[in-house]
């Protein structure tokens, strides 16, 4: 499998919140070269500024669409980290992109790294591939179950659990090794701003910093596994130099807490008094606010910490107080 030191590998969305913090991480464990991959609609180069101060870093701008662009990418790569990934609230609102993006741009990357003989692929996947999961704990074995999930959800887990598939395809017939990593809510610093309702958690911390009272969506019930970006970054880099392949793996913290409670741990580590606000938003998915509530949400990660030696190190606690650090820095305009 491909070893971080002195390896050369490409980051597929490398200016995306998840790609750059897993470009960090090829940079400190001594990769010799770290490309990242993206056409910027949605990230820019100002978020990867500090990486491309390195020179062993370089960002190349390339359509994730085009194939031949993929290939020329991934030219001399050990190893290739697809992060490329269109969410819910934007296949709602255009579903052949979406839907494009999430599996043609999987398939892109699967048959570009046959072609230059790549060794290995991680793909961040989603937790997304259960819909609405049954059972307790939720394990990797759990089906999708998408009739109670509102439609773009649906599509969305369906096109994660199309791109393992096409990853297990490649695997059987061209011997291009994979893990795919199921993330549950991730949050984080350089999020971007398309995502900051995910879970709720960034647009909270944001709104007290601005002064502005966290907006609760549906009836705050809504329970959410927050993992740090960090520690998804961290299990990508692992997965990358482990000897596993044709692996999915949860990668969560293992532990849930429901929207209203998460904003109440933001005003208190704030120190604000402001108190939250209903901000429904019918017909829209934002933050899951139209997912059937749940008593809870128990994925397990003893999958991850069995065959990966993986396991979360920050705290929801010390990730909000690092959100909110990073909102400091952010514009103080909403």
């Amino acid at each position: 499998m491909p070893q971080i030191q002195n390896g050369h590998f490409v980051v597929l969305g490398g200016a995306s919140q998840v790609g750059s913090h897993i470009a960090d991480q090829l940079l400190l464990a001594g990769a010799r070269e770290v490309v990242l991959v993206d056409n910027l609609s949605l990230g820019s180069e100002d978020g990867v500024r500090d990486l491309l101060a390195d020179p062993r870093c370089r960002l190349v701008r390339a359509d994730i669409l085009r194939l031949e662009q993929v290939v020329a990418a991934l030219e001399g790569a050990d190893g290739a980290f697809h992060v490329v990934g269109l969410m819910a609230s934007t296949i709602g609102q255009d579903p052949w992109l979406g839907m494009d993006v999430n599996m043609r741009g999987l398939y892109n990357t699967a048959e570009a790294c046959r072609i230059r003989g790549v060794g290995k692929v991680v793909f961040s996947s989603s937790a997304g591939v259960y819909g609405v999961p049954e059972g307790d704990p939720i394990t990797e074995d759990f089906p999708l179950r998408w009739q109670e999930v509102p439609a773009a959800m649906a599509l969305y887990g369906a096109s994660k659990a199309i791109g393992e598939s096409m990853l297990r395809l490649y695997r059987e017939r061209h011997q291009v090794d994979y893990v795919a990593l199921r993330y549950t809510a991730v949050y984080g610093n350089r999020q971007h701003r398309r995502a900051l309702v995910g879970g709720g958690l960034a647009a909270a911390c944001l709104r007290v910093r601005q002064g502005l009272p966290p907006e609760v969506e549906g009836s705050g019930e809504q329970r959410h596994d927050y993992i740090h970006v960090e520690d998804v970054a961290r299990a990508n880099v692992m997965a990358m130099e482990s000897d596993l392949s044709g692996e999915a793996l949860n990668i969560c913290s293992g532990t849930d807490i429901s929207r209203k409670d998460a904003i109440e741990m933001v005003l208190r580590l704030a120190g604000s008094a402001l108190r939250p606000v209903q901000a429904d938003a019918p017909g829209s998915v934002r933050a899951g606010a139209s997912m059937p509530v749940t008593p809870r949400q128990n994925y397990s990660r003893e999958r991850a910490q069995r065959l990966l030696g993986w396991e979360p190190r920050v705290s929801l606690e010390e990730g909000v107080a690092r959100l909110l650090r990073w909102c400091d820095t952010l514009a103080t305009t909403p």
